[in-house]
């Protein structure tokens, strides 16, 4: 018989779409796998194995498919990454730089295979000491199951039917949870949007600075020797910047927009440390004292005033901002400029700027009272036809714990789920998955946690702190505009940007909680739409 609207929409398992999104290895495969590693993006690819970046560059200009093979990837590598048709690395976990990056950009990703010895220099993989492939080879990825293999293997394509657009439709339907993107380019937001993305939870700043014309001016502005040399640098910029954002705005015309001010430490923004000291040390054995060797010295001692032990806790975000205020200062007139600008042109602009890694009130009510009236006098005369809205990241415990404080002055808060997670268990992110969390998995009897909480969010720990956070940080907003008739003014928006924000399990929990909206990557929008709508199906029935 016939069944309902609500059934049908249950029927379809959120796990289930990223195999009918994806190409995948036919279950008729019967190629033994050299190794597993963890399976941070979805699909099935084949390619030439090529351990640099530069050559992975020359060679898609060729029109070579080619995988990228790292220890890890880092910022400087996105070129090379972006040329490529998959990444494997021996390092890192489901959250780590390449397996964000990845999922963002819709390429099939294998990460932390740890059993793989990487040697980038000499271009060879060796597995329990054998060579297993080198550079040229031909291999395959699944990013589905994780698995790695010499060679190519047959596939099975997608396949994407009317059908599943209409029932995506039903879906939104019936789902309460919006669905936004992390997008940090034009094309990642056009992405989003075919599949279905309703604004921006999440721009990356930083990842606008990464581009090879705009390195060495990023370089010029943190090797400044005073705060005149630094906005000079800052100046040449801003036009790059407010390009990017003219063209974001332009993508998600009447959609929300937030854009995450820069939040990694500068040293990121330096050439690598170890290249560097060895560069360094070829030119002193052979006596040349030239003009590169007078930079490598200059970068070299910048790179070690900056270094921190523990930079993921160090001078970063807010603590930058407040320290370097220029720098939030030139991105926030970069804004201003791109708003004026596509508001003229027609564009429906509607900006939230988000300040992030705050752990204290104050961070935040400095820094606002310094960039909204550098907002205001960039504006001038001009009125925003929606207002700007101020917000924060809660990606701190203690940023959780004082919500209250902080949402009588920010307008949203956004969680960001990798680092609450990191701070709340004190696992370190880019380790824990490739030394002992297998293990506290499935390696020890019975296990120490149920799953990866990267990947799927803990509910009892970082869970209650959410709610925490969520509950308090809505009753002070409330208070504060106790005065709007609007009831919808005087609910605070919080949303989260994590990469828990594309795991149906996890949404299943954040609708329980009474989020506003979630943000993933592009390509994990349609799976967040199906998940949003059984979770709000199942709540609507006390099933969660």
């Amino acid at each position: 018989g016939l069944i309902d609207e609500e059934t049908a929409v249950l029927r379809v398992s959120p796990s289930k779409i990223n195999e009918l999104l994806h190409r995948r290895v036919s279950p008729k495969e019967d190629k033994e796998p050299i190794t597993k590693g963890y399976n941070a993006s979805p699909g099935a690819v084949t390619g030439k194995a090529i351990f640099d970046i530069d050559k992975a560059i020359s060679m898609r200009k060729a029109g070579e498919k080619i995988i990228l093979v790292r220890k890890e990837t880092k910022p400087e590598d996105f070129p090379g990454m972006v040329a490529s048709v998959g990444i494997l690395t021996s390092r890192g976990g489901k959250t780590c730089h390449a397996a964000v990056v990845a999922r963002g950009i819709g390429l099939p990703a294998v990460v932390g295979a740890g059993q793989l010895e990487i040697n980038e220099k000499d271009g060879k993989a060796r597995y329990e000491g054998e060579i297993v492939f080198e550079e040229g080879d031909l291999i395959s990825l699944d990013g589905i199951s994780g698995r790695i293999y010499k060679g190519k293997v047959k596939t099975i394509d997608p396949e994407i039917s009317g059908d599943f657009a209409k029932y995506l439709t039903l879906c939104d339907n019936y789902r309460t949870l919006g669905v936004r993107t992390n997008a940090d380019t034009p094309q990642m937001a056009k992405d989003a949007i075919s599949n279905g993305a309703e604004g921006i939870g999440l721009t990356r700043t930083e990842r606008m600075f990464n581009a090879k014309d705009r390195l060495p001016k990023v370089q010029k502005m943190i090797l400044a020797e005073n705060i005149e040399q630094r906005e000079r640098a800052l100046d040449e910029l801003k036009p790059l910047q407010k390009g990017d954002f003219k063209e974001i705005f332009k993508v998600m015309d009447k959609k929300p927009v937030t854009v995450r001010l820069l939040d990694p430490p500068l040293h990121e923004f330096l050439p690598d440390y170890k290249k560097m000291l060895v560069e360094q040390t070829e030119l002193r054995v052979k006596g040349i004292d030239n003009k590169r060797k007078k930079e490598l010295d200059v970068l070299i001692k910048k790179y070690e005033e900056l270094k921190e032990d523990n930079a993921m806790l160090g001078h970063r975000g807010v603590r930058l901002g407040n320290t370097n205020p220029e720098i939030y200062k030139m991105q926030v007139a970069s804004l201003m400029e791109a708003l004026m600008e596509s508001e003229k042109e027609g564009i429906d602009v509607h900006l939230e700027i988000m300040l992030p890694l705050l752990s204290h009130v104050n961070e935040f009510t400095r820094l606002k009272s310094i960039l909204q009236p550098h907002a205001e006098r960039i504006l001038n005369e001009h009125k925003p036809a929606n207002p700007i809205k101020w917000g924060t990241m809660i990606e701190i415990p203690r940023a959780a714990l004082t919500a209250g404080d902080i949402a009588k002055h920010a307008d949203f808060f956004s969680f960001g789920t990798n680092d609450l997670t990191q701070m709340t268990f004190g696992f370190s992110r880019d380790d824990v998955e490739g030394k002992f969390l297998d293990q506290y998995l499935e390696g020890i009897d019975p296990p120490v946690i149920k799953s990866n909480p990267f990947e799927h969010l803990d509910r009892e720990g970082v869970g209650r702190l959410m709610k925490i956070c969520i509950d308090e940080g809505r009753e002070a907003y409330a208070e504060r505009q106790k005065d709007e008739v609007d009831e919808k003014s005087k609910r605070l928006k919080i949303g989260i940007c994590g990469e828990t924000g594309g795991d149906p399990e996890s949404i299943y929990f954040l609708q329980k909680i009474d989020l506003d909206y979630v943000s993933c990557s592009p390509f994990r929008v349609p799976v967040a739409r199906v998940a949003a709508a059984h979770a709000a199906i199942l709540k609507k029935r006390n099933e969660l």
